[in-house]
């Protein structure tokens, strides 16, 4: 099952990133197995890699401009930063884990699909230099509320935080008014992205930063 799983890509792919299929097949090969020897991916996750994690991630590029500095937090085995950095090359991408086993796995996986645009940074998000991307994207790290303790401070003036979220996303932005307008945030809005063409569509909360977040105009990498 392993093999098949990792190395059929599924149509769609081709359709919606047709340039990306081969680097995101590889990935998907690695996932389903580096990816599941270190433990970084269920084994049951493995049979659904492509529609509940690739597919899911990849879709979140609707929402960011052209060649912004993205930091990917709590990146785990890089989704969806891995995932991003594939489909959209104008985009420059750091991974941004704590944990060593996971940094050894990420660095693998950039050298492997020769990534130059994706940098693995071992590190916690509150250690990061505040201000210092267009965008910070997360994925089932935390609680909307402490996401943004972390990942607003991050954000340009103006920059995106994009939280992918499940089922809870509206519930948890409205628990999470008071820290987020703390935090500096100026328009929250909730995105359902790939409903015409998931099987499941992803939920993305994105949260535009104000001054307070970050206290820049400009990102580490520029524009």
């Amino acid at each position: 099952m392993t093999n098949y799983v990792s190395r059929e890509t599924p149509p769609l792919v081709e359709k919606l990133f047709p340039r990306a299929a081969v680097p995101l097949s590889a990935y998907a090969e690695l996932l389903a197995t580096e990816g599941t020897l270190r433990g970084l991916i269920g084994p049951r996750e493995v049979p659904r890699l492509w529609d509940r994690h690739l597919l899911n991630c990849a879709v979140v590029e609707r929402l960011i401009p052209e060649e912004s500095s993205v930091a990917d937090v709590g990146t785990g085995a890089g989704l969806p930063g891995i995932v991003l950095a594939i489909v959209r090359p104008d985009l420059q991408v750091d991974l941004v884990e704590p944990l060593l086993r996971r940094t050894t796995f990420l660095e693998e996986a950039v050298d492997l699909l020769e990534l130059e645009n994706a940098t693995v940074v071992r590190a916690r998000a509150e250690d990061l230099p505040p201000a210092s991307y267009d965008v910070v994207t997360s994925r089932a790290v935390a609680p909307l509320a402490k996401l943004a303790r972390w990942c607003l401070p991050l954000c340009v003036e103006g920059g995106l935080m994009l939280a992918m979220k499940g089922a809870s996303a509206e519930e948890e932005l409205d628990a999470s008014e008071r820290e987020l307008m703390k935090l500096g945030a100026e328009l929250c809005h909730i995105h359902q992205l790939g409903g015409d063409e998931l099987a499941n569509p992803t939920t993305v909360v994105s949260i535009v930063a104000g001054r307070a977040a970050g206290g820049s105009r400009h990102g580490r990498h520029g524009r």
